[in-house]
């Protein structure tokens, strides 16, 4: 790619020219060999510095309340273990110290405390993967990070549930029914925390190619809205913006270029990179850019708005 600068000092990077659209009868694979390719080759869909953020700090509350759950399973089993010995120093059974309905709803207790925290980390875990979600070309990590909620629920209950079953201290009624309690408590926790349609970054860069597909059909008009503004089919872009513009030196490019790069190529171009229209501030940027308003500039503006009133209703849909 050729590389100038824009009067902001921006880099400006010529975009390579966009690839022939795919047939319709293979559309579907196409989009997701597509998608494929595009992740591996680093190029498919990226979160924003925001979605990031706010992603990572839903996964340290989660990692916090996971820790919780795994410590009161803790204590659980400490006390299960060192304070049930079946008998005190007189050689009575310790039941008479310790009520066994107070033991058994104190179980009970703590594994429901357990299951609601391991069900809002799990949420929080989730919300965080739709954020900011995994590839699917990197299959452990794709399974660990979209059911880590399940699999530390599982590690939250189980060791637990097995000592009271076994546990020789414990009467058989509190063993029946904390046991009873503890395994729905699992169960339900374990399928409220399966991921059950992961995301991706494959998932969503299918998602901007179909997009790009989606206004295929405006290419033509917004190529000769662009040629009769300009007097030329080139635009200007960034990663970070939605939409393209007149020139490279426009404030809104310059401020949308978080990575200090400005791309230009054709409309055809711009519209393959994801974006979805030409600009609305028509009138500010043909100033910017040192063109002259033609006559008809309210009524270019108005089919702008038409066309990406359009698109917007075709991706609602």
């Amino acid at each position: 790619m050729a590389e100038r600068s824009s009067r902001s000092g921006k880099k400006v990077v010529q975009a390579e020219s966009a690839p022939a659209p795919a047939t319709t009868a293979k559309e579907r694979a196409a989009i997701k060999a597509e998608a494929d390719k595009r992740v591996r080759e680093g190029d498919g869909w990226k979160a924003s510095d925001s979605a990031k953020s706010g992603a990572t700090t839903k996964r340290v509350i989660a990692f916090i309340l996971w820790g919780l759950a795994i410590a009161a399973e803790g204590v659980g089993i400490w006390y299960l273990l060192t304070q049930l010995r079946g008998t005190n120093v007189d050689g009575e059974p310790n039941t008479g110290f310790i009520p066994s309905d107070y033991l058994m709803w104190a179980l009970i207790g703590l594994l429901v405390f357990i299951g609601i925290l391991t069900v809002i980390g799990s949420q929080l875990w989730k919300a965080a993967n739709q954020a900011d979600p995994a590839s699917r070309q990197e299959a452990f990590r794709y399974f660990v990070q979209n059911q880590l909620g399940a699999i530390i629920t599982i590690i939250a209950f189980v060791p637990i549930i097995i000592l009271i079953l076994l546990n020789k201290n414990l009467d058989s009624r509190t063993k029946g029914i904390a046991g009873a309690v503890g395994a729905v408590v699992l169960v339900v926790a374990v399928l409220l925390n399966i991921e059950w349609n992961p995301a991706s970054v494959e998932e969503n860069t299918e998602e901007v190619i179909e997009g790009e597909i989606a206004n295929e059909g405006q290419i033509d008009e917004y190529t000769a809205i662009v040629t009769e503004l300009t007097g030329d089919d080139e635009v200007a872009w960034t990663l970070e913006g939605k939409v393209y513009h007149l020139c490279e030196d426009t404030s809104a490019v310059s401020q949308d270029s978080a990575d200090g790069r400005i791309f230009t190529g054709s409309v055809a171009d711009a519209h393959a990179a994801g974006k979805a229209g030409l600009t609305l501030q028509v009138d500010q940027e043909m100033e910017q850019c040192g063109l002259t308003d033609p006559a008809n500039l309210d009524e270019i503006e108005a089919e702008i708005e038409q066309l990406r009133d359009a698109y917007e209703l075709e991706n609602a849909g």
